[in-house]
């Protein structure tokens, strides 16, 4: 095993920060990173329309510009109670797999810069494990944070805005593999979903690791002993935003070690964009997808692997 001390010093010699919109739902402190918004807007601003048999969590859909979102209660969905007064309240605007949705909250704080280090995996037991919304907790400021997997929240309401294992029949027959395979991904829903669509494609031999940090921990004791890494794993897929270490930081130290730099390195994270495309690149990564395309990564790794 690497020891401790190793491994934190890999990890804080270049500290990382994730900046949080912090927000408020019946009184409880709220986060998401901030790449993952695209504004915030008064609630009151625009009128929102109810629609018939629509899941009760969905309020209505609204049309500030030219394209029409759907507003999602999050109180209600988390089985919180409304705000007292409506006139606070905010909704936040988000682009996750490539959908604009809007989240109705009742009141954003402040944007924080919280350290990579203050944010903690969530205990599975207190926080529902795969049925959990809580991706990270992070201690911040004399508060704790709950940062929500916003990702799950839309697949629960809308599945057609997920993947499924059901994906990858569009590439037909599939032989089996048993290269193994790491899977760096902090939400248990997306996690599971991974790796139901990844044996479904052939590949049996899966590793997961809920964070970067577990990731390089196992890729650290592979490496520790002394075996070709072809034979402990053949190739990596992250997400990007994960507690503790995120999956550039990942990249970065993978790319910068002799003996794992060949390993290839996929990106799948409903955070691509050009620019984090671009840094993927410029770090080394094989490739970038975007959530929810699950069976073009299988295609990447069979051009890489098989």
């Amino acid at each position: 095993m690497a020891s401790s001390k190793r491994l934190t010093e890999m990890i804080e010699s270049d500290e990382q920060t994730l900046q949080l919109m912090v927000f408020i739902v019946a009184g409880g402190h709220f986060g998401i990173n901030v790449a993952k918004v695209s504004e915030i807007m008064k609630y009151s601003q625009y009128p929102i329309t109810p629609m018939p048999n629509s899941n009760p969590f969905v309020e209505g859909i609204f049309r500030p510009r030219t394209e029409t979102m759907t507003v999602i209660n999050l109180a209600a969905y988390m089985g919180l109670p409304p705000a007292e007064d409506e006139e606070r309240d905010i909704l936040i605007i988000t682009k996750l797999n490539n959908v604009e949705t809007a989240f109705h909250v009742h009141g954003v704080v402040a944007i924080e810069s919280v350290r990579m280090s203050e944010i903690e995996k969530p205990d599975t037991t207190i926080y529902g494990g795969e049925e959990g919304l809580a991706t990270g907790i992070a201690k911040h400021t004399n508060k704790l944070i709950t940062i929500v997997d916003f990702e799950k929240i839309l697949i629960d309401i809308s599945p057609n805005l997920g993947f499924s294992p059901s994906d990858i029949d569009k590439l037909g027959m599939r032989s089996r593999s048993t290269k193994p395979i790491l899977v760096a991904e902090d939400s248990p829903l997306l996690e599971s979903l991974i790796i139901s669509s990844l044996e479904k494609a052939g590949f049996v031999n899966i590793l997961c690791a809920s964070n970067g940090q577990e990731a390089w921990q196992q890729l650290t004791d592979f490496k520790d002993t002394g075996r070709p890494i072809e034979s402990n794993v053949c190739a990596v897929i992250t997400d990007i935003e994960m507690p503790l270490m995120d999956g550039h930081r990942l990249l970065r130290l993978i790319k910068e070690d002799e003996f794992l730099q060949k390993v290839p390195v996929f990106i799948f994270s409903s955070l691509v964009t050009e620019d984090n495309r671009e840094i993927g690149k410029n770090l080394g990564a094989t490739a970038s997808i975007s959530k929810p395309e699950i069976a073009s990564l299988v295609e990447l790794l069979d051009k890489h692997m098989l």
